[in-house]
C-alpha cells in the first residue's frame, strides 16, 4: 500500500496538487489519467521520493519496497543487461556486490566469514538463489533473447534498453510498482505479454499510459487528476471516459428532463457492470459499479481537439500499385519483395517486427527516399497526404501558427485561420506561439491542420499518436474510424489498429502477410503466427 496527506506542490503561482489526500491499495492496477501538463509524471516522481511536495507526505509501510521504471537509457550502459534488471532490487543487489567482494579478497579473515555468513543468509531471505533465472525469464517475455542477456547495455539500442529498464521495474516482485508509459516502444505481442503479467501481479500497480487498450486490460481504478484533485473511479479508462461524457452531456442538456439523464447514465453503468473485462479483477469490479452513485460522476475539465478529414474530391478506382519494393540499412535487410494494391475505403495497417519498415515504406512511396528495388504507381485521381514520424524540418522556422498553418491553406483570411487552430486547441493567444517552440504533442496537432487542410482523399500516417494526450488520441481514433477515405498507416497503439484498420500488411525480410481482418485477430491466428516465425527466421 502506498498513501498521500495533503499532499500540495505548486511551481510559482501554478497550482498542480491541492491537498490530495489517496489510498491506492495492494491487488489494484491503478491508471493515473489526466490532461497533458496536469502532473501525472510529477505524482509519480512524489510518490517515489524523487520529488518533495511543498505540503504533505506519502506513506509507506515499514520494510515495503517501490520499484520505478526508470527513463534514463545510457544510466546503466557500463553493466550487462542480466546485471542491470537484478539491480532493480537494490537491497538483494548491494547484498551481491558485498559478497561477491569479500569472496574476492586474497586475504579473507575470520572476521570476512562471519560477514559472509550474515550475507549468505540475507541472500537466502531475498532469494538472491532464484535472481538470474527470474531476470532471464523477465527478458525474454519481454522479446530480449538469451543472446543478449550478456551484452552491456550501451551495446543495445534503444527499443531494447526500454525492454531491460522494464524488466528491472518489474524485477523482485515490489510491494509499489510505478509505471510510467510501460508500452512506449513495446509491439503488440510483448504489450499482450505485460498486461498478462500485471493481471497476476498481486500488489500495488499506479501506471501513467497513453495506451488505452492496456489501460483498459489492466486497471480496475483509474485515478483521475483535474482541477488540482485526483478522484478514484472503479472500473478501467473506457468506463470513465463513456461516464464522464455522458455526465458532460447531462449538464449541457439542462433543458431536459434530470430525471431522463439520471435514467440513461444508470442504465450505462448497469450495462457496463453486466460486461466488464476478462481480467482478475472482474468480480470485485462489478460490485464496485453496482455501488457507485450517479455523483461521484463528474463532467471533466478536458479538451478534446476537432478532427475531421474531408477528401477534396472522390478518388478512382486506381489508387497505389505496389510492386516489388525492397529496402536495406547498413546492408541489413528491412523488407523485400513487398508487392500490393490499394482498393477503395481500404484502413490498412503497416506492422512490422522491425520499427523502420513502415518509416522507410511511407517515405519511399512519398520520394523522401529511394528504394533498393522495385517500382510503384499512384492513380491519376489520387490526392496523397502525408504525417511523417520525424516532422522536426516543418518547423525549422520563426513563423508563428497563424502564419505556419496559412502556408498550406487555400483560404488565406486571419480569422479562418485562427478559428481552425481554435478547433484544434491553440486559441488566443496561443495561435502567436513560434513554431519553432512548440511541444512534440502540439507539432503533431499542427501536422493533423496541415493534413486535413490538404483534403487528401488518400492520408499516409506513420505513428501519429506518438506525442499526443490522451483526448487527442481519442479525437484522431474517431476521425480516422469515421474517414471515408483511404488509409495509410502505423501505429503502436493497439486499440488504434484495431479500431480503425480493416486489413493488415505486414513488412518482413522475407516478402509480406496480407490479411483482410481485424489487428486482434490477426494476431490471434495460430496459422499467421506460423507464417510470420518463419519469414523472419529465413533471414536470421
Amino acid at each position: 500500500m502506498i498513501s498521500t496527506s495533503n499532499v500540495s506542490l505548486r511551481y510559482g503561482k501554478r497550482i498542480l496538487f491541492e491537498d490530495v489526500t489517496i489510498k491506492f491499495l495492494p491487488g489494484n492496477v491503478y491508471g493515473l489519467i489526466g490532461a497533458n501538463g496536469a502532473g501525472k509524471s510529477t505524482f509519480l516522481k512524489i510518490l517515489s521520493g524523487e520529488i518533495e511536495p511543498n505540503t504533505g507526505s506519502v506513506d509507506m509501510p515499514a520494510g515495503a519496497r517501490l520499484s520505478v521504471l526508470r527513463q534514463d537509457q545510457f544510466a546503466y550502459d557500463q553493466y550487462p543487461v542480466l546485471q542491470t534488471v537484478i539491480m532493480g532490487h537494490t537491497k538483494l543487489w548491494k547484498v551481491m556486490e558485498e559478497k561477491d567482494a569479500l569472496y574476492a579478497k586474497p586475504d579473507f579473515s575470520d572476521a570476512d566469514g562471519e560477514r559472509a555468513a550474515q550475507l549468505e543468509g540475507e541472500f537466502a531471505d531475498l532469494e538472491g538463489w532464484n535472481a538470474d533465472y527470474e531476470a532471464a525469464e523477465l527478458l525474454s517475455g519481454l522479446g530480449i533473447g538469451e543472446d543478449k542477456h550478456f551484452t552491456l547495455m550501451g551495446d543495445l539500442g534503444g527499443s531494447d534498453k526500454v525492454r531491460v529498464l522494464l524488466a528491472q521495474a518489474l524485477f523482485g516482485n515490489p510491494d509499489v510498482l510505478l509505471l510510467d508509459e510501460p508500452t512506449n516502444g513495446l509491439d503488440a505481442e510483448t504489450v499482450l505479454w505485460l498486461e498478462n503479467f500485471l493481471d497476476s501481479f498481486q500488489n500495488t500497480v499506479i501506471v501513467v499510459s497513453h495506451d488505452r487498450h492496456f489501460l483498459d486490460a489492466v486497471c480496475n481504478y483509474m485515478a483521475d487528476l483535474d482541477f488540482s484533485k485526483i478522484t478514484m473511479y472503479p472500473g478501467n479508462y473506457s468506463f470513465w471516459y463513456e461516464s464522464s461524457q455522458l455526465a458532460l452531456k447531462q449538464r449541457q442538456e439542462v433543458n431536459k428532463k434530470t430525471e431522463d439523464k439520471r435514467k440513461e447514465l444508470e442504465e450505462f453503468v448497469r450495462r457496463f457492470s453486466a460486461n466488464a473485462s476478462k481480467s482478475k479483477q472482474a468480480t470485485s469490479r462489478q460490485k464496485l459499479l453496482q455501488k457507485l452513485t450517479l455523483e461521484e460522476i463528474k463532467p471533466s475539465s478536458r479538451k478534446y481537439p476537432y478532427i475531421a478529414f474531408k477528401p477534396e474530391r472522390e478518388a478512382g478506382n486506381q489508387l497505389l500499385t505496389v510492386e516489388n519494393l525492397s529496402k536495406a540499412v547498413e546492408g541489413q535487410v528491412v523488407f523485400r519483395n513487398v508487392s500490393f494494391s490499394l482498393d477503395k475505403k481500404d484502413k490498412v495497417a503497416i506492422i512490422s517486427r522491425d520499427d523502420r519498415a513502415a518509416s522507410l515504406l511511407f517515405d519511399i512511396l512519398f520520394e523522401q527516399i529511394k528504394a533498393d528495388s522495385g517500382d510503384f504507381k499512384w492513380g491519376t485521381t489520387i490526392t496523397p497526404s502525408y504525417f511523417p514520424r520525424e516532422n522536426a524540418e516543418f518547423f525549422d522556422t520563426d513563423l508563428n501558427l497563424v502564419d505556419w498553418l496559412r502556408q498550406y491553406s487555400t483560404e488565406k483570411d486571419e480569422s479562418f485561420i485562427r478559428g481552425f487552430l481554435g478547433r484544434m486547441l491553440f486559441s488566443g493567444e496561443e495561435s502567436q506561439k513560434k513554431s519553432n517552440v512548440l511541444s512534440g504533442g502540439e507539432k503533431v496537432r499542427c501536422m493533423l491542420s496541415k493534413m486535413m487542410m490538404e483534403s487528401g482523399n488518400v492520408l499516409v500516417l506513420d505513428d501519429p499518436t506518438n506525442h499526443l494526450d490522451l483526448e487527442s488520441i481519442t479525437a484522431l481514433n474517431n476521425s480516422l474510424r469515421d474517414f471515408q477515405g483511404t488509409l495509410l498507416f502505423s501505429s503502436h497503439d493497439l486499440q488504434f489498429v484495431e479500431t480503425v484498420a480493416n486489413r493488415i500488411i505486414e513488412l518482413t525480410p522475407d516478402g509480406i502477410i496480407d490479411r483482410r481482418m481485424t489487428y486482434e485477430e490477426y494476431l490471434a491466428d495460430d496459422q499467421i503466427k506460423t507464417l510470420r516465425q518463419r519469414k523472419y527466421q529465413l533471414v536470421s
